[in-house]
């Protein structure tokens, strides 16, 4: 494929922020989602002021004119021609997303948009979708979004079962069936219910509808927890509004917090905790590891392969966002470590997300065991339906 033309547009995401969304040769779209839980080991998704639209459409249209690429290690080039403009550690002039979009766009238009088979071929496995079912934190946010909501941002649910359509099915029930339980319309950002519960009252109604459910489909279905702690540490100890029923507001230090966090994991049966401390306390997590439950970091890691290098020991999962670290390049390093070193992958979205399928592909071509695309909204269908289709595709090229 050779580049021919490249154009940059602004547009927004589904928290009606402004992101950037580039077409190669007229063909095929790629762009970049926001996050709502920001670690501080991101690098920076946009300059301070403004998307830079120009630097795509002027700059980068002239510099990658011509180029040939064939392969994704062909993406390497372009992002050697970028680095020219853009030599810090944050990516702080030109900004993350606009390689993500970019490399997107450009994987998409090399394999005509059947990525996953340009990737690899090969791919049997298909990953298994952690549903975002009731939801709190900062995904909850805004002027409508009045009244008191969970301190955990994420409550998760995952079925233990081999086929992603089956997955997706057992993910939609138990939505459904809390929907019709805690009889609330407020939902976060990324489509989970929120209602005006304790986290300790919601995992009840979590673990009561989940023992139900298994019953009914015939597979486990367990339940996880993205605490997104660093959102709730305040430099001192973890601050809880919606603690219990009769407390209103608690602060746990940091060794509060890990016995606080292995008590659910063994009162609930917790199979995924994701950031249960802050993003700097490597060695909490060591305390928390064990055999029972994943224990995931992603403010902790931010997609940052040093940082993973530093964590291995600690973890047993890490969350995979592309846009943390502004390169496809670099998200298949973290990836292919983590394997390596018996580490759990989670290609996840963000709670600003676009209509860009990608990291479907990618989790499929990847071999990623997991995937975090919510279970509701559009932004997030669109990314479930293709995981969906791709199946379907799998299926049919091993039968015949």
């Amino acid at each position: 494929m050779q580049v021919k033309d490249i154009k940059a547009t602004k547009i927004l995401n589904s928290r009606k922020e402004e992101t950037i969304e580039i077409t190669v040769n007229g063909l095929y779209k790629g762009s970049a989602p926001g996050g709502a839980s920001i670690g501080k080991h991101e690098v920076r998704a946009f300059p301070k002021i403004g998307i830079p639209l120009n630097f795509v459409n002027v700059i980068l249209n002239k510099k990658l004119n011509g180029m040939k690429l064939e392969s994704f290690n062909d993406l390497k080039a372009v992002e050697n021609v970028i680095q020219e403009f853009d030599r810090t550690k944050n990516l702080s002039r030109i900004g993350g997303d606009i390689i993500i979009a970019l490399e997107y766009a450009l994987l998409q238009t090399m394999s005509y948009g059947k990525l996953w088979e340009f990737l690899n071929p090969k791919a049997k496995k298909m990953p298994i979708p952690l549903g975002n079912v009731v939801g709190g934190g900062v995904h909850f946010y805004g002027e409508k979004f009045k009244g008191e909501k969970p301190d955990i941002q994420e409550f998760l649910i995952l079925p233990k079962t081999k086929r992603f359509t089956e997955a997706m099915f057992a993910n939609n029930h138990v939505y459904s069936l809390v929907s019709e339980k805690l009889k609330t319309n407020r939902k976060t950002d990324e489509s989970a219910l929120c209602p005006n519960l304790s986290n300790l009252e919601i995992l009840d109604i979590l673990r009561n509808i989940l023992d139900k459910v298994e019953r009914e489909l015939g597979f486990k279905v367990e339940l996880g927890l993205d605490m997104a702690a660093s959102q709730i540490f305040d430099g001192i100890g973890y601050k809880y509004k919606k603690f219990s029923k009769d407390v209103k507001e608690k602060l746990l230090t940091r060794e509060s917090q890990i016995i606080f966090v292995d008590q659910l994991i063994k009162k609930y049966n917790l199979f995924y905790v994701e950031d249960p401390l802050n993003e700097e306390d490597f060695l909490g997590y060591f305390e928390l590891k064990r055999e029972s439950a994943l224990i995931c970091g992603d403010d902790l890691i931010a997609t940052n392969l040093d940082r993973l290098k530093k964590a291995a020991k600690y973890i047993s999962a890490v969350i995979i966002k592309p846009n943390q670290v502004g390169s496809l390049i670099k998200t298949k390093e973290v990836i292919d470590f983590a394997k390596s070193h018996n580490i759990k992958t989670v290609i996840s979205h963000r709670s600003g997300e676009t209509m860009d399928k990608t990291i479907s592909h990618l989790a499929v071509a990847w071999q990623v065991p997991f995937v975090k695309f919510g279970i509701h909204g559009k932004e997030r269908l669109a990314k479930l339906y293709e995981l969906k289709k791709i199946e379907r595709e799998i299926s049919l090229s091993t039968s015949s």
